[in-house]
């Protein structure tokens, strides 16, 4: 993500305000709800980029800026884990971007960058998001309940995750792979 994305990133959400509205991250009431300017929040997740806490992504196709996926909570130590986080606008829903940026970001992650495991926390009414772990062949942990502040309320969530060792030839090799079932057990 570049400061010099702001008017692209800016004129997406707003476009994509209803389509991202229902799982969108909140501040709860009171710990008071401060507007973030883009520049803002991308300045924050390059200085927890530089801390190694935090990568983020942008998504695009045919080098338009069509959503945006983040890496967060990364630890290192004994745990050496993540949660990832994603939307894509509405027009480029269902062309297999999120699927593919999920799976690169994971190979880079478990790969390059060393991680072991790869989180996703999902809501159990977003059908968009349950598809691409389900593609992938994440497995699921279980359900977290009131696990974030989502659209003004506490919102319980399906949690899965990927190991390093689940994927030996990586997602993408198994998202590409021809007529794969990935097992998601």
């Amino acid at each position: 993500m570049r400061r010099r994305d702001a008017r692209a990133w800016a004129r997406l959400r707003s476009e994509n305000a209803e389509w991202l509205g229902p799982w969108e991250a909140t501040l709860p009431r009171e710990a008071g709800s401060p507007a973030s300017s883009y520049v803002g929040m991308i300045s924050t997740l390059r200085r927890r980029a530089r801390q190694g806490h935090a990568m983020p992504f942008a998504l695009t196709w045919d080098g338009e800026l069509v959503g945006m996926l983040t890496v967060n909570g990364i630890t290192w130590g004994s745990a050496r884990w993540a949660n990832l986080g994603y939307w894509v606008s509405r027009s480029h829903a269902g062309r297999g971007i999120t699927p593919t940026a999920v799976a690169l970001v994971c190979d880079h992650l478990l790969t390059t960058v060393g991680l072991h495991r790869i989180e996703i926390a999902i809501r159990p009414e977003n059908g968009a998001s349950l598809r691409v772990v389900e593609k992938l062949g994440f497995s699921e942990v279980g359900v977290a309940r009131r696990f974030l502040h989502i659209a003004g309320e506490w919102r319980d969530h399906r949690i899965f995750q990927v190991l390093a060792e689940d994927v030996p030839g990586g997602l993408m090799a198994r998202l590409q792979a021809p007529g794969a079932a990935p097992d998601a057990s």
